[in-house]
């Protein structure tokens, strides 16, 4: 690594002094404490996102309530792992985990919000997911190269929190979160099918309404 390594033993000696920092070396150009704080907040968010998930997947009724409820599961799981994650750089740059669950939601970006309905709970999550993303887009650049090992990670966990977002606004297409009726298809999904078939049913009704028997 002769581009850069300049003096060896100098390395060396900064690696000795306060050997007991363990990851944080003279080099890491961040705030260490404010960056402590920063995950603690992150942690108390993923937390309450595992706490609303999982009501949510066990109060899920309705036509649709399978499908959506592993989903909900399946949201809980990949936050709960973000929660183990942040804690365990929380650990490594020598600060203190906080899950003490006094003043959890205050020092939590997302909101638990349980919802009356299919519809409400879809709509709170992906409420929710999208103002983790906000956040989380901000953390990424003030980590910036400063700090490159944690911005890596938030920039992994928000790749995740784009994913729930993009599966619960798929989601709202079966439940509207309006009425909390069922809206089919997504129309995205196939548009042309979709408007043929749509062309089909008005020429249907209208020869109904004429008397005639629909054109096979």
């Amino acid at each position: 690594m002769p581009h850069f390594v300049r003096d060896i033993q100098e390395i060396r000696q900064r690696a000795i002094h306060k050997m007991e920092d363990g990851a944080v070396t003279e080099s890491y150009k961040g705030d260490v404490n404010k960056t402590v704080e920063i995950l603690n907040e992150a942690l108390a968010t993923e937390i309450v996102c595992v706490l609303r998930y999982m009501h949510h997947y066990f109060m899920a009724t309705g036509v649709h309530a399978k499908s959506v409820a592993d989903e909900f599961k399946e949201h809980a799981d990949d936050e709960r792992e973000h929660a183990d994650s942040l804690a365990e750089r929380i650990q490594q740059l020598g600060g203190k985990p906080n899950f003490d669950p006094k003043g959890l939601l205050e020092r939590s970006v997302s909101q638990y919000v349980e919802g009356e309905t299919l519809a409400e709970m879809i709509r709170e999550d992906l409420i929710a997911e999208r103002m983790v993303i906000e956040v989380y887009q901000e953390m990424v650049r003030y980590f910036g190269s400063n700090d490159p090992t944690t911005r890596t990670l938030v920039e992994e966990l928000l790749r995740k929190e784009e994913e729930h977002a993009s599966d619960l606004s798929d989601l709202l297409y079966i439940a509207n979160p309006e009425t909390g009726q069922s809206e089919g298809q997504d129309p995205g999904t196939d548009p042309l099918k979709r408007e043929a078939t749509d062309k089909t049913r008005e020429r249907t009704d209208e020869e109904l309404k004429k008397g005639r028997k629909p054109a096979a």
